[in-house]
C-alpha cells in the first residue's frame, strides 16, 4: 500500500526546512517550531489539516506582522518548491485575507513554487470580480503556472477543495479567462481549462455546448480541450456531445462472446474479460468503447462505475479486446460481496452483460 501522503512531514522534512528558514531569518526559533509542530494532536491530523498547523506554527515563530512573515516566505520560496511546500500560499490564505492586494501579489509568485489555487479561493469568495479581473490579467502571463492558476483557482468543483458555490450557480465570470487559454501552447494550461470546462459541464451542459459550437475547429490545442472538457458529458452519452464529435448512436455493430475468467472472484483478486466487436457493414464507426461496473454498494443497492477502453474508427471486420479489472478495495471505493454486472457500452448504449460474483 502506498505510503500516505501526509507522512512526508516528518521530522527530517522539518530540520531541513528549519535550516533554509536560519539561512535567511537566523533569529529563527527551529526547536519552538519543532515542539509546536509535534503536539499531542499532530498524528490525528490528515494531510490538509496538517498544512493549516504547519502555517499556524510559522505564524508563531516567524517575525510578528503578517507583511513580514511573508517576506520571509517570499524570500525561501525559490528553494522550497513541489507540493510539500502548500503550507506557503496555505499562510497566505490563512493570514492574509485583510490583504487582499499584497496577499494576491504573493500568491502570483509562490504558484510557480507550491501550487496557489487552493489559496485563491477565499479572495474569489469574498471579492469575485475584481479577483476575477486579476485572474483575466493573469492569463496573458509569460509564466505557465501563472497562466494556470487562473484557470485551476476557479474551477467551480476543484478536487480537495470547498466548491465555489457561486461559479456553479453562473459561471459566466470564468468564460473569458478559458477564452484567453483556449490555445496555450501550454499542456499544463490546456489540462486545467479542460478540467474547469468539465466542472461547469456538470452544473451547465449547455454553456459548454454553446463553447463547443463556437470554439471547436480553430486550432488543435483548443479541440483538444473541449474533447477533454467534455469527458463527463461523453460518458453520460449526452446526444449532442455524442454528434459533436463523430460518435453515431446505435451504430451497428454486434459485441460477442463477452466472456469472463470466472464467474466467482473474492475481494482483492482480479477479473480477466475478453470480447468481440463486430462491423459487419460496410460503413466506418467511430466508436466509444467502454465497460462498466455495476458495484454492489454497503445497502445492496447497484451503482455503475464506466471505464474507457478505447475511442476509435472501425471498418468493416471483427476485433478482439480483453481487459483485467482489480476488484481490490482502495481508498475511494470498497467493495461489497454480491452479485456484479460486467457490461459493455458502446456510444452511451449497452450492447453486452455478464454477472460476476463477489464474496
Amino acid at each position: 500500500m502506498a505510503e500516505p501522503l501526509k507522512n512526508m512531514y516528518n521530522e527530517t522534512f522539518f530540520r531541513l526546512f528549519s535550516e533554509k528558514v536560519l539561512s535567511v531569518y537566523p533569529s529563527f526559533q527551529s526547536d519552538t517550531f519543532l515542539k509546536l509542530i509535534f503536539n499531542e494532536e499532530w498524528d490525528t491530523k490528515e494531510l490538509k489539516q496538517r498544512i493549516r498547523h504547519i502555517s499556524e506554527c510559522l505564524a508563531e515563530t516567524l517575525p510578528k506582522g503578517y507583511s513580514n512573515a511573508l517576506a520571509i516566505l517570499q524570500k525561501l520560496a525559490p528553494t522550497c518548491r513541489g507540493f510539500e511546500y502548500l503550507f506557503f500560499p496555505d499562510f497566505v490564505e490563512r493570514y492574509g485575507l485583510h490583504s487582499r492586494e499584497e496577499s494576491l501579489h504573493a500568491l502570483k509568485e509562490l504558484t510557480s513554487s507550491s501550487s496557489a489555487e487552493f489559496a485563491i479561493r477565499p479572495f474569489i469568495e469574498a471579492h469575485p470580480e475584481e479577483t476575477m479581473a486579476l485572474l483575466l490579467k493573469w492569463a496573458t502571463n509569460s509564466n505557465e503556472h501563472v497562466r494556470r492558476l487562473a484557470s485551476e483557482g476557479c474551477r467551480p468543483r476543484l478536487p480537495w477543495a470547498k466548491p465555489l458555490t457561486i461559479f456553479k450557480k453562473d459561471p459566466s465570470l470564468i468564460i473569458p479567462i478559458l477564452q484567453a487559454l483556449k490555445e496555450d501552447e501550454s499542456e499544463y494550461v490546456r489540462k486545467s481549462v479542460a478540467n474547469n470546462l468539465n466542472d461547469i459541464a456538470k452544473d451547465h451542459p449547455a454553456i459548454v455546448k454553446e463553447i463547443c459550437l463556437q470554439w471547436r475547429g480553430q486550432h488543435p490545442h483548443t479541440d483538444w480541450i473541449l474533447k477533454h472538457g467534455c469527458r463527463t458529458l461523453l460518458r453520460k452519452a449526452d446526444p449532442d456531445i455524442l454528434e459533436l464529435f463523430g460518435f453515431e448512436r446505435q451504430p451497428h455493430v454486434l459485441i460477442e462472446a463477452l466472456t469472463l475468467s470466472q464467474t466467482s472472484i473474492q475481494r482483492g483478486e482480479s477479473l480477466t474479460f475478453i470480447f468481440q466487436l463486430k462491423n459487419e457493414t460496410s460503413t466506418p464507426y467511430k466508436l466509444r468503447i467502454e465497460y462498466g461496473i455495476d458495484f454492489v454498494k454497503a445497502r445492496g443497492k447497484t451503482s455503475r462505475k464506466l471505464f474507457k477502453i478505447t475511442e476509435n474508427t472501425y471498418q468493416k471486420g471483427s476485433y478482439s479486446f480483453e481487459r483485467n479489472h482489480s476488484f481490490k478495495d482502495l481508498s475511494t471505493r470498497k467493495h461489497y460481496p454480491g452479485e456484479h454486472y460486467i457490461v459493455i457500452i458502446i456510444n452511451g448504449d449497452e450492447y453486452a452483460r455478464s454477472t460476476i460474483m463477489l464474496t
